[in-house]
């Protein structure tokens, strides 16, 4: 009989004990979710900044194969399949330079001119807002390669 009554004594949890939990989970939220989500904009940059130098990378064994960057009508493709138009590529790797041209975090193409403003090529990701110049992570993200 007495074992009866202790299992029908412990119902649960009280409203006010549920309640203190739920303040205490919406307190650790509200502290660790702005933390979460300042990371998440500056891995991205830093993915965008780590794209950029494959693609710069890539642009280079381009030109030691051909001697000259694509235009920038053949664009970044150029990397993965062999260009038409002029320059002609002379020695184009038969496998490419890239498997494929990356689109950055922001699900945006890289932007690609050549020749560029100041040199050989103009390498950059318009950053979160999809447009020119912005702040933080909307900023523009580029690579120049100068005077080559």
């Amino acid at each position: 009989m007495k074992q009866l009554n202790k299992l029908t004594s412990s119902r649960g949890f009280t409203l006010i004990e549920i309640m203190v939990v739920m303040v205490i989970l919406g307190l650790l939220v509200a502290v660790v979710a702005p933390n979460i989500m300042g990371r998440s904009d500056q891995a991205k940059v830093t993915i965008a900044e780590t794209q950029l130098k494959n693609l710069a990378g890539a642009l280079d064994m381009y030109r030691l194969d051909n001697s000259h960057y694509p235009s920038t009508q053949q664009g970044l493709d150029a990397l993965v399949s062999r260009p038409s138009g002029s320059p002609e590529p002379k020695n184009w790797n038969p496998d490419g330079y890239m498997k494929s041209v990356p689109m950055d975090p922001w699900g945006n193409e890289f932007q690609y001119v050549s020749p560029g403003r100041d040199g050989a090529y103009d390498l950059y990701s318009k950053g979160s807002d999809g447009q020119d110049g912005g702040d933080g992570d909307a900023a523009d993200i580029s690579v120049s390669n100068i005077g080559n």
